[in-house]
């Protein structure tokens, strides 16, 4: 087991300003391929173009799915949104309550179901909002296995 992936579980209340590009696809039959794909054009290739970006080596992907299509974000968090490049987004998701964990990029579908176990046994259950999408963080370091946070909106 990865040192890395702590499956380490909690409530968190956080809101996000982000600006990054999308992809939108079939699912679940082009997924990972376009979650990758999306994020390795950011990460290679535009993320130095997002101004006022908190940290360019945390990579968030909010995502939002009807179990047809999905659309997945590569974003970087921002102070505040301005001067959005084109081809880009630039949106707020407003402050909700998280069920988080913490694991690998080579754990990540353990952290899932580790996280979903995690909120059935304590009373919560998935928030479906329009205000409100999961989100993947990523922490690259250049290391083959990157640190992982899983954030899951919740209600009681």
């Amino acid at each position: 087991m990865s040192n890395i992936a702590t499956f380490e579980c909690e409530v968190v209340t956080r809101e996000y300003q982000l600006v990054g590009q999308s992809i939108t696809a079939n699912f679940p039959s082009s997924f990972p391929k376009a979650a990758i794909e999306v994020q390795t054009e950011f990460f290679q290739k535009r993320r130095a173009e997002v101004k006022n970006a908190l940290n360019h080596n945390v990579l968030l992907s909010p995502y939002m799915c009807n179990g047809v299509v999905a659309t997945y974000f590569a974003c970087s968090e921002v102070a505040e949104i301005e001067d959005v490049p084109a081809g880009m987004i630039g949106f707020k998701l407003p402050s909700s309550k998280y069920a988080k964990i913490s694991c690998s990029n080579h754990t990540i579908g353990e952290g899932y179901s580790r996280l979903f176990d995690w909120i059935g046994t304590n009373g919560y259950k998935q928030k479906s909002s329009s205000s409100s999408s999961p989100i993947e963080i990523f922490y690259f370091d250049g290391n083959p296995e990157e640190r992982v946070e899983i954030l899951i909106p919740i209600e009681y």
